[in-house]
């Protein structure tokens, strides 16, 4: 019998592969990332990652009401002939093209097993006990909520780089790269650079999310970076100083007691400096005061011709992402008034009354039953 202080056989082989027994998705690998990145590289990618997954985090509690956290990136280099030891289980691989401000595109990679975990919550559900399987409706569930993430992403790095940072919509492809599957929208590029960020979401993700990139594509992040940071260049001295002696020599002109005959050989530089300014207090005509009650009439008259948009609203309801995609011809939508109750009158989305539905030669129609007062109408209206 095994004592507690002994190692499992399972323990004892992961030790010599170099990972824990729980699986981690970074084996060691024989790729020096500082041969290839030096420090102040890496700080920055992992910074650029750091600042716009950040508010992608919080484009995500928003969907999945959840609370989510991504951590500071870890940035290293992994070889494309590794991968299937890099990622050894079944993940989803989300790619991203940049179609404005950069030119480049990088794959956004998270476990299968998670990614179930964010369908089943944008889907209405509780994600405790998500399928394994992913449909066509979980993975368009899944897309969108990349797609949020990675727009909240580039807008961030539209603030960082200042300028506009504009993406395609994702694509979406499961990857089990043992098996051969999701490997077509992997970089070609032998060497890449992967940011990996700790994933949670609430109590039901403690994982992570990872970033790979090109090298070359990351080297021109950090050197776009730097470039916005150099100081200015400013107009060479020599030339500065032959400006100042010319400015110089025509002050000592002006300055100088000179004759009628010698202003009038300097020109204009020397009638400048003799000109006076003539400088008067600004004055005001007084306005005739008027009672409010006439202007507010005239500023009212001057808005009656305006066009404006009125609605009739029957009534609302909520629904989840999961009940719109599953609506088909004749499904009934159940809204919260009841029969018989008055539907609200809108103007530029705004209440002003209520009413019953009538019906007018074959049209439909509202009767006025109860109308919001004209002061709370005006206000409605601002």
């Amino acid at each position: 019998m095994m004592s507690d202080d002994m190692l499992s056989q399972d323990e004892i082989d992961a030790l010599l592969r170099g990972t824990s027994n729980e699986g981690n998705d970074a084996r060691s690998t024989s790729i020096n990332t500082g041969e290839y990145l030096n420090s102040f590289e890496q700080d920055a990618l992992g910074e650029i990652g750091n600042i716009s997954f950040g508010s992608s985090a919080t484009a995500l509690s928003t969907l999945l009401n959840q609370k989510v956290e991504i951590t500071t990136p870890k940035v290293s280099i992994i070889d494309k002939g590794n991968l299937q030891d890099e990622f050894p289980h079944p993940y989803v691989a989300i790619q991203v093209q940049y179609t404005e401000g950069f030119s480049g595109a990088n794959l956004l990679v998270i476990r299968q097993s998670d990614a179930a975990v964010i369908a089943d919550l944008m889907l209405g559900g509780d994600g405790i006990n998500p399928s394994d399987s992913l449909g066509e409706i979980q993975l368009s569930a899944v897309q969108e909520a990349m797609n949020q993430m990675m727009g909240s992403a580039a807008t961030s790095m539209s603030t960082v780089f200042g300028k506009k940072v504009d993406i395609s919509p994702p694509s979406i492809d499961l990857m089990y790269i043992p098996e051969g599957e999701g490997t077509e929208n992997i970089p070609e590029q032998d060497l890449l650079v992967r940011v990996s960020f700790s994933l949670r979401i609430g109590n039901l993700i403690d994982s992570s999310i990872m970033q790979l990139l090109p090298l070359h594509f990351a080297k021109s992040l950090v050197e776009e970076l730097t470039s916005q940071n150099e100081p200015t260049v400013q107009e060479p001295l020599k030339n500065q100083e032959s400006d100042y002696k010319e400015i110089s020599s025509q002050n000592e002109i002006t300055n100088r007691p000179t004759t009628e005959t010698d202003l009038s050989g300097i020109g204009n530089v020397a009638v400048a400096t003799q000109q006076k300014v003539n400088v008067q207090p600004v004055s005001f005509s007084e306005f005739a005061q008027t009672s409010n009650l006439n202007h507010e009439s005239r500023n009212l008259d001057m808005l009656l011709d305006i066009p404006l948009n009125v609605s009739v609203e029957l009534g609302r309801t909520k629904r989840s992402v999961k009940d719109i995609l599953e609506l088909s011809s004749g499904s009934i939508i159940e809204l919260d008034k009841l029969a018989g109750e008055p539907v609200d009158i809108l103007v530029n989305s705004r209440l002003i009354a209520q009413g019953e539905v009538v019906v007018i030669d074959e049209n439909f129609g509202v009767r006025i039953t109860d109308i919001v007062s004209q002061s709370d109408r005006l206000k409605r209206l601002k």
